[in-house]
């Protein structure tokens, strides 16, 4: 995937995230709001209590006191849900922020798939042309030799023999496959700078993984999902890398 389709894909994404923030924090404001009125109720019927103590009846104390207590309840639920609210909002924030760090990290793996693809090409070609090269040299001589003999002799079948090399088409260019490697999902979770990196991700160690059994890879492990992998497989398991290289050889 391009850079520009990550860019355009994650601004889709964002576009109604400044709405619901305002509308979270004005629902927190109006909590705040209600929660301070009815601490004023509470403050005056507690002013009230104090002042008629005496001369209230034990119905009116009681009356009173439940107010109160009523008044509390309803702050503590205004309380409750302003937390909710504002736990929805940073899990809102967080999991753009985790986005971005995913596709920020696929891209990157995208980046150094591409360069590792046109590095294979391009030693591949150059391979192949010093090939083709020395199979047109011979040809030539083949045909040269074969020129001479028919001058000499001049019989029709050499010539025709000549003809026939000359044909185009006999010249095939190389041909190379490539394996594709799927990027993994970075951790939902920050992880610690120091902590050592795998994979073709370059991220941390989290969830099934697997170990190359080149002893010479330069990774080592793998997750599951970045190499394609649902279940362990029965035998030797080379990664991407290790097994173009092997390919090679």
């Amino acid at each position: 995937m391009a850079a520009g389709m990550y860019l355009e894909h994650y601004l889709d994404s964002i576009e109604n995230l400044p709405f619901e923030l305002q509308r979270n924090f004005n629902l927190m404001r109006d909590l705040d709001q209600r929660t301070e009125d009815l601490k004023g109720q509470i403050d005056s019927l507690a002013k009230e209590y104090t002042a008629n103590a005496r001369t209230l009846s034990s119905e009116q104390k009681l009356s009173i006191l439940r107010q109160i207590q009523q008044s509390y309840s309803k702050c503590k639920e205004f309380g409750d849900d302003k937390v909710q609210l504002a736990m929805q909002t940073y899990e809102m924030v967080d999991k753009h922020i985790r986005r971005l760090d995913t596709d920020l990290a696929r891209f990157e793996a995208d980046l150094k798939e591409k360069q590792i693809e046109s590095t294979d090409y391009d030693s591949t070609s150059s391979k192949g042309k010093k090939g083709d090269t020395r199979q047109k040299e011979k040809k030539v001589a083949k045909t040269r030799s074969k020129v001479k003999s028919s001058d000499e002799d001049g019989s029709p079948k050499s010539a025709q023999k000549k003809v026939k090399l000359l044909q185009p088409g006999e010249f095939n260019s190389p041909s190379s496959n490539f394996g594709n490697v799927h990027p993994s999902d970075v951790l939902d979770m920050p992880v610690d700078p120091n902590e050592p990196t795998y994979c073709l991700c370059h991220q941390v160690s989290y969830g099934e993984m697997i170990g190359c059994d080149n002893t010479e890879c330069s990774i080592e492990w793998f997750h599951f999902a970045c190499v394609g992998l649902t279940t362990k497989p029965r035998g030797k398991w080379y990664c991407p890398r290790c097994s173009q290289d092997r390919k090679r050889k």
